[in-house]
């Protein structure tokens, strides 16, 4: 009670710095009395926000030896740029004009002194830099995350400033903090305690996670060890095991180990599990409507079962019916798993991102122990029975067989590069290098996890959002169901195969416009992993410091309308074999880009496509009593979700 109370009552207060690059090298004196009386803030290159944090973030900040007064380290790296023509110091706050008014003060005083001192850090270089970076200690505990917490976009009243637990939706939180960036490569803001970039050009994004990947190649440590100089899990063991978590070379191991798993080749072979599931749910609904059910479901609970059961029998050799079955073990542990909305689960969440070395000396792991030792039996056990009884399937747990044989390798194949759909990702040489390394059982049940986790949300979300559109949209759901006709009457009664499906040029064009409207990971990042120059060419550079976070906005960036004329239509046609070419890869990213991109994009494409055939052949998508147009999403930080579900009818078809 204590702890929510003081957390109600945060007041938060933010403030802005903005830099033009220019020629000219006016002195830092100059600059900052002419930002004292010109406020103009336009055509600038970089915009860092950052409002009161955690004073012992140590990697963000140090503490000014002669002054009391404290401003953001941030402050000083962008104002001892040697070349500034306009820097201004803006208050967004409406609760302590006055506490505004002097931390702006504070910072012209501090760059005053600091330029005639000759203390100017020389970042262009990198070299010479100030041991002085006094600062404001960032708000306990949200950070920049102010809209997060907020239901609307009007600055904070003295009576709901830092309310924690009244919060916007993840994609509008995403889109603020994008459009406040408007006209720069990159901004700056504080998600709770961490200092982090937000990338918002496709150029320096693919210069950030290509060109120079070697620099940024993990993940930011959530709930595992945060030393960037350490390539051990700490934290969460499942999680921290996963190829989502590891880091440095052990990552690079993984992904190359597990990287043959996923090509086109065995796509094929894993095809026939996944339609077998697909099928079968088709065959339910129509049970359910020749007993005059009326078929009115929410998609993401739908689509999370069907996920469910693909999962189940590729990842974990086991076949279950959770459309038929409802409370099956392994949905409803599955289930209890992914449930990241508990007080338990998010202080677990919390203590695990801010101590996860602690936490992993004191065996604190994010999900239930109970939870990950019937999955980790549950494979252990399959194993076991296919090592004594030489049985042989097509799914992961025989891959990860493979793998801990050392047994797994490449397979070239042209044609699948030919026909993989527009969104796949291709691997790159860090995927198809050569690894001679023994996994222990443990790391490789965390993948299965992994696995788990994907299947179960990330590509059932892309299925609802996408038969969402294409009730909304009748003239698409019927083009769509067309080819699906036309492809069912050129298999003279054969069953779906992975290459018929993979040449269905509409379908790719809707399942791809539909993952850049609504793609299921809203934000991706990486982590810098050693100091880094960045330079645009055009006259600024600055450092990047080890252990910062770079944000990519991934669903800020696909609405965008510099990059997607009105971005709010769904319109596959911008995906027709003309307009791909002039999509720029770095402005389409619902499977990421890079080498550190998502791993099983050609799985969930599939398992997409396969259910989406199998259900407009049998049902048309309409509205129900309690489909909600426009849809409001959920105010959850964690998914892409709609606050009162997609809720659809499905209507059968007469053929």
């Amino acid at each position: 009670a204590s702890l929510c109370f003081m957390l109600s009552t945060i007041i938060p207060l933010k403030y802005s710095v903005k830099v033009e690059s220019t020629k000219s090298t006016p002195s830092l004196r100059e600059t900052v009395g002419k930002a004292r009386k010109n406020r103009n803030l336009n055509n600038t290159f970089i915009d860092w926000k950052f409002s009161i944090a955690l004073p012992f973030v140590k990697n963000s900040f140090s503490r000014s030896r002669n002054e009391s007064t404290l401003i953001p380290k941030a402050t000083v790296a962008i104002t001892s740029f040697p070349n500034l023509e306009n820097v201004s110091f803006i208050s967004y706050s409406s609760v302590f004009p006055a506490a505004a008014s002097a931390l702006k003060n504070s910072a012209i005083d501090w760059a005053q002194s600091a330029t005639s001192s000759n203390m100017s850090p020389h970042l262009a270089s990198g070299e010479g830099r100030t041991q002085r970076r006094p600062h404001v200690p960032p708000l306990f505990v949200h950070g920049e995350r102010t809209e997060s917490f907020r239901t609307d976009l009007s600055p904070p009243t003295s009576s709901e400033s830092g309310l924690l637990f009244v919060m916007v939706d993840v994609c509008s939180h995403v889109k603020i903090l994008y459009n406040s960036f408007e006209g720069f490569k990159m901004g700056g803001f504080y998600d709770f305690m961490k200092p982090i970039f937000m990338l918002r050009e496709p150029e320096v994004i693919k210069q950030i996670t290509v060109k120079d990947f070697d620099y940024f190649m993990d993940h930011t440590p959530t709930m595992t060890n945060s030393n960037p100089d350490s390539d051990e899990v700490g934290g969460d063991s499942l999680f921290g095991n996963s190829l989502f978590a590891l880091r440095g070379q052990k990552w690079r191991d993984m992904r190359a180990t597990l990287s043959p798993a996923f090509t086109g080749s065995k796509m094929r072979h894993m095809f026939e599990l996944v339609a077998d599931c697909a099928q079968s749910m088709a065959e339910f609904f129509k049970a359910e409507a020749a007993a005059g059910k009326t078929l009115e479901y929410e998609m993401k609970d739908t689509f999370s079962r069907f996920g469910n059961d693909v999962i189940a029998t590729v990842a974990f050799g086991i076949k279950v019916d959770s459309l038929r079955d409802r409370e099956n073990e392994f949905f409803t542990k599955g289930k209890a798993m992914l449930n990241f909305q508990s007080i338990k689960v998010l202080f677990k969440f919390l203590f695990l991102r801010a101590f996860p070395t602690v936490s992993r000396k004191l065996g604190v792991d994010f999900v239930d122990s109970t939870l990950t030792e019937y999955f980790k039996g549950m494979i252990v056990d399959n194993m076991k029975q296919r090592e004594a009884h030489g049985i042989m399937r097509n799914d992961m747990i025989q891959m990860m067989m493979e793998v801990r044989k050392g047994s797994l390798r490449h397979q070239k194949d042209e044609k699948e590069t030919k026909d993989a759909g527009f969104a796949t990702v291709e691997e790159s040489k860090v995927g198809k290098s050569t690894i001679n390394r023994v996994w222990t059982e443990n790391e490789l049940i965390a993948q299965c996890f992994l696995f788990f986790l994907a299947g179960f949300d990330t590509v059932s979300t892309c299925m609802t959002f996408l038969t969402y559109e294409l009730m909304l949209n009748p003239d698409v759901q019927q083009r769509l169901y067309n080819e699906v006709m036309e492809t069912d009457e050129s298999l003279n009664g054969k069953p779906l195969t992975y290459e018929v499906l993979q040449r269905m040029e509409y379908m790719d064009m809707v399942v791809s416009e539909a993952l850049r409207k609504w793609p299921p990971a809203v934000v991706s990042d990486r982590f810098c992993v050693k100091n880094y120059m960045y330079d645009d060419g055009k006259g600024t550079r600055f450092v990047i410091e080890k252990g910062t976070t770079m944000w990519i906005p991934t669903i800020a960036i696909h609405t965008d309308p510099k990059y997607y004329e009105n971005p709010e239509k769904f319109d596959p046609e911008r995906f027709n074999e003309e307009n791909r070419s002039k999509i720029d890869t770095g402005a389409y990213l619902p499977f990421g880009v890079g080498p550190r991109n998502c791993i099983g994009s050609r799985l969930a494409l599939m398992e997409v496509k396969v259910i989406i055939y199998n259900l407009l052949k049998e049902f048309s998508l309409e509205a129900s009593e309690k489909t909600q147009i426009p849809l409001k999403m959920s105010k959850n930080m964690f998914a892409l979700q709609a606050e009162n579900g997609v809720w659809l009818e499905l209507k059968p078809r007469k053929h």
